[in-house]
């Protein structure tokens, strides 16, 4: 099935959940990795991974199976995901769980953190609970913590408290020029401990 096609039926059966109509645009995922180099000693994990559209760059630049790990809530898509991406770590389960979820994996020290998850239409306390677990990883030192917030939210209140949680731990974020070629145009914003 088209992954456009695939990504709108998720939306519409759980739109609180998965934030957007159309998959990331292939400018959005290079963004997104930019700069991201995994290693058995400083892996990625993939937060919303939805169809695959930042993973199958990952993919092109993660050197074996102990170097990245994927957390995707959807049901049909994380089966989706296991059968497009065989040779990756992806589970499913939710980002506010993460930690536990990392520890029981045998994935090492997490050194990248690829953030896809909607911040706008999740309820306050589940965003509030996911960047707890964010911050858990940002503590161990040495991680980036890398997500994207589409232009017209990036000034809703639960953009803003994103940005703040992070800003008063790790200073002001890393903000890329607008990406145009995306639906809808999206900026990455990217902090470091």
């Amino acid at each position: 099935m088209n992954e456009n096609i695939e990504f709108l039926q998720a939306f519409l059966k759980n739109p609180g959940k998965v934030g957007s109509i159309k998959p990331s645009s292939p400018e959005l995922a290079q963004k997104m990795i930019d700069g991201i180099t995994p290693n058995a000693s400083s892996a990625v994990l993939e937060l919303g991974v939805g169809t695959g559209a930042i993973t199958k760059f990952l993919q092109n630049i993660v050197p074996d199976e102990h170097s990245y790990l994927g957390i995707e809530l959807d049901r049909d898509l994380a089966h989706l995901l296991k059968r497009n991406f065989p040779d990756l770590s992806i589970v499913r389960g939710n980002a506010v769980d993460s930690w536990s979820i990392h520890q029981r994996s045998g994935i090492g020290r997490i050194g990248s953190i690829i953030c896809c998850l909607p911040f706008v239409s999740l309820p306050n306390e589940v965003g509030e609970r996911i960047l707890q677990q964010v911050d858990r990883f940002m503590q161990e030192g040495d991680c980036t913590f890398r997500t994207f917030q589409y232009a017209h939210g990036y000034y809703f209140p639960s953009a803003i408290k994103l940005r703040e949680f992070m800003r008063k731990r790790y200073g002001k974020a890393r903000k890329s020029q607008l990406i145009v070629k995306n639906v809808p145009p999206a900026y990455t914003l990217t902090w470091n401990s």
